[in-house]
């Protein structure tokens, strides 16, 4: 495991450095969106409404729309300067029962890895969690996102669990519930009965995803029977898109500033208008075009060189004849 964040817990006057670790995983199989006929991948882009115009990600910022349409628009250095706790520490604010916390409110699971030089006030915190069966409330700044959270501990490892604001709970409300008939009391006795039938301890390998091993044995099946498609290679690949794509948007470029300079006139002319065509095609699709146009203009140039030579031939011969005469 990589850990994707460094900082310290502090309970107190006491302070543990520690590591942070992504306490799950996702094993859904990925699938990707294609085009139907031959499997080719799809693509997307980043477009401005305004215009159309394929937006580089330098120039996209962050930006908070009013309800009346305004753009608000916040530079990196606009929100580092807002006062907030430090995003290095996991400040510890009081310890709770461990069943005071809903469920509800909990969010992402994290490991608590100790520096070697931490592991005694780590194994502290972790045995006076355990035997008090408490939860310590904390808050903590993981990425940009302040959040509430609380350590318990799992097995040996201490666990941080992220938590929603209380705001981004949702209220339930269903008037179906508000006209329910109270259940008879041997109703509820036989409902008792039937869940103390039932009762047994939780075991999570008990349970299985059978649609993900049904999808996966389905792929399986699909491979062996050679029921297949080979998507076709996408353009550039052969070249390598992304420098074919930065090659095609600095010759844009290049071509757009002289164009507002008013050079490139009379002989460069009609590159230009080939270039402001395909301004506005796929980065790939235009560097591919550019090549045959290369070689039908060099085919020009060297028809025109033929061209004179042989103009030239017959100028000479005509005065040969006339001295002749």
């Amino acid at each position: 495991m990589r850990a994707i964040w460094r900082g310290a817990v502090s309970f107190g006057l006491v302070t543990v450095p520690v590591r942070l670790y992504t306490a799950t995983e996702n094993h859904d199989l990925q699938f990707h969106q294609v085009r139907k006929s031959d499997g080719s991948r799809i693509k997307y882009k980043k477009v401005a409404a305004a215009d159309g115009e394929e937006v580089p990600y330098s120039e996209i910022a962050k930006g908070y729309e009013s309800p009346d349409g305004k753009m608000v628009m916040l530079t990196d250095e606009d929100l580092a300067s807002l006062d907030s706790k430090s995003s290095k520490e996991i400040s510890v604010e009081k310890f709770v029962p461990a069943g005071q916390i809903d469920p509800l409110l909990l969010d992402k699971s994290y490991y608590l890895e100790p520096d070697k030089s931490a592991v005694k006030p780590y194994a502290l915190l972790r045995e006076a969690l355990r035997s008090t069966d408490r939860m310590a409330v904390t808050t903590v700044a993981v990425r940009t996102r302040l959040s509430m959270a609380v350590l318990r501990v799992k097995d040996d490892v201490i666990v941080l669990q992220t938590m929603l604001w209380p705001d981004e709970i949702r209220k339930p409300s269903f008037d179906v519930l508000d006209d329910i008939p109270e259940p008879s009391e041997r109703e509820v006795k036989m409902a008792d009965l039937l869940i103390e039938s039932m009762v047994d301890d939780f075991e999570p390998n008990d349970y299985e995803d059978d649609y993900h091993a049904a999808v996966q044995a389905l792929v399986e099946r699909k491979l062996a029977g050679g029921d297949v498609t080979t998507a076709p290679k996408a353009k550039g690949d052969d070249e390598g898109g992304d420098v074919v794509d930065l090659l095609a948007a600095l010759q844009r470029s290049v071509d757009r500033a002289k164009a507002a300079r008013g050079e490139g006139a009379l002989g460069d002319s009609q590159d230009e208008a080939g270039t402001d065509e395909t301004a506005d095609e796929p980065a790939d699709e235009a560097a591919d075009d550019d090549k045959p146009a290369a070689k039908k203009s060099a085919a020009k140039s060297t028809a025109k060189k033929t061209t004179a030579k042989k103009t030239a031939a017959k100028s000479t011969a005509k005065r040969q004849t006339k001295k002749a005469g």
